[in-house]
């Protein structure tokens, strides 16, 4: 049994305020793994206070002083990547196979460094000097599917602009939460710059999105609890930066190469046991070849391993709780009742898998734009796919969604490829399965987001804008902002 039984605030390990805790389940064995202090609103007093106390300094040290404490964030990272794949394998049901989980957050960290040193945190408009400065103190509230990367990518940056943090990680994976914080510890973050409160988002959520003493908030998560967030921040005109839900689509067109854009769309969508905000779980097809797709679908789907995610050969561990196997066989049940047609998986347990929440790859052909597991987003390992009659009915049904946090095109002919990419409403686009750039912005349009994270625009989601007037001369030796 493992015991998290502390905080982290003004850079000590203290006990909640109320001594309570939660116990964490192991979704492959579906029993009780550790046991995590749950924070309240009193904790968050206590971390935002030490927070803003250590703003004062912390705001004013130089891009190299920040470049070297990052570079000791990452040297003490690797030391623990080992240690983090097992913890996120039994918190969250992540294989160990997957090496991104881990990996990707070190990546993450050298962008946001190398970024620091070029970044012009003062430039010229005309004889004015634009100045951009730290927001203050932010909160930080994670997710689970990314447990490590996605709060990675947020304190990083926080630091990287001369912040101060109060972070929250899901309850899900909050045992990954105290590692890294761990990590910011043994790297020597100064006390109050980063402070850790586990608890629920009913409580320690709503605190950090009330407190007057939080300046910015940064969440990912479900769109619904967004809304939330977003309209509890406006009673103090909190600046927010929200990643929230995606229902991407890939639209195949008909000169495309079917079964690369078949297998490519099931890898990707089923990649974290399709727990992935920007998963392809809609695939679009010319109604002419949906059946041409249908045995790559099939056989990709087939080629998982599921299994225990501690060991190297499982390509597919379990989903993250009870709840959440719930609500995609829920789903699945959806698609079944609503006349989609099942070509793969479905509703029964994976052979040899009667313990821990597992979900079969499952596929739907037959689907219409209307059906729920089209519209809502499923979280799971479940395809849909839809047919269009022409390229403007497949952006049609693609744009149709509230959400538009990611899009893919598959396809021969790279200028008709281009004019159907720019008419998907979404934040990143890939074509022909291109991989993303940790140097270009991440976020959504419409319902899946405000702001963006990542590369320099990432940056700025943590810096003010000053405008300065009557130091021309120093004005002149500024870069342009302008041309």
């Amino acid at each position: 049994m493992r015991q998290y039984p502390h905080l982290y605030i003004d850079g000590r390990w203290t006990e909640p305020t109320e001594p309570r805790e939660i116990e964490l389940i192991d979704p492959t064995r579906e029993e009780v793994f550790a046991r995590v202090a749950l924070g309240s609103a009193a904790d968050v007093d206590r971390a935002v206070a030490a927070a803003r106390r250590a703003f004062e300094s912390f705001s004013t040290t130089s891009a190299d002083d920040r470049i070297a404490l990052i570079d000791r964030i990452i040297d003490v990272y690797e030391s623990h990547i080992d240690e983090f794949s097992e913890l996120i394998a039994r918190e969250v049901g992540i294989p160990v196979s997957n090496h991104a989980q881990v990996t990707g957050p070190a990546e993450h960290m050298r962008v946001a460094r190398d970024l620091l040193r070029e970044y012009p945190f003062e430039a010229r408009v005309g004889g004015a000097i634009v100045r951009r400065e730290p927001v203050g103190v932010c909160a930080l509230i994670s997710p689970w599917n990314w447990p490590i990367q996605t709060g990675v990518i947020k304190l990083i940056y926080a630091l990287a602009a001369g912040c101060t943090i109060v972070s929250k990680p899901s309850l899900n994976s909050a045992g990954s939460g105290v590692l890294l914080a761990q990590v910011l510890h043994e790297a020597g973050v100064p006390p109050g710059v980063f402070n850790l409160v586990s608890g629920t988002g009913r409580e320690v959520g709503d605190a950090l999105s009330h407190h007057p003493g939080v300046d910015m908030i940064s969440f990912t998560g479900s769109t619904d609890a967004g809304k939330v967030v977003g309209a509890a921040a406006a009673g103090t005109v909190k600046r927010v930066c929200l990643e929230l839900g995606g229902k991407s689509a890939n639209i195949v067109l008909p000169d495309a190469d079917l079964e690369n854009a078949a297998r490519w769309n099931i890898q990707r969508c089923f990649f974290n046991a399709g727990q992935s905000c920007h998963a392809p779980s809609r695939m679009l097809v010319h109604e002419s070849q949906v059946e041409q797709v249908v045995p790559f679908l099939v056989d990709e789907a087939q080629r998982f391993r599921l299994g225990d995610p501690l060991e190297s050969s499982t390509t597919m561990g379990p989903v993250v709780s009870a709840a959440q196997f719930k609500s995609i066989r829920d789903h699945i049940q959806s698609g079944l009742d609503e006349g989609a047609r099942l070509v793969t998986g479905g509703l029964e347990r994976p052979d040899g898998l009667n313990q821990g929440y597992f979900v079969q790859p499952t596929v739907f052909t037959g689907v219409t734009p209307d059906m729920t597991i089209a519209r809502e987003e499923v979280f799971g390992p479940v395809l849909a796919v839809l047919t269009y009659r022409d390229e403007d009915d497949a952006l049609r049904i693609a744009n149709d969604s509230p959400f538009g946090l990611g899009g893919y095109v598959f396809g021969g002919q790279r200028e008709n490829a281009r004019r159907v990419v720019n008419g998907l409403r979404a934040g990143r686009i890939s074509f022909n399965g291109a991989a993303t750039d940790s140097y270009t912005p991440m976020g959504g349009y419409k319902q899946s987001g405000i702001g963006r994270s990542m590369g320099s625009l990432g940056l700025e989601e943590y810096l003010e804008v000053k405008s300065v007037y009557g130091f021309e001369d120093e004005a002149q030796a500024l870069p342009t902002l302008f041309g």
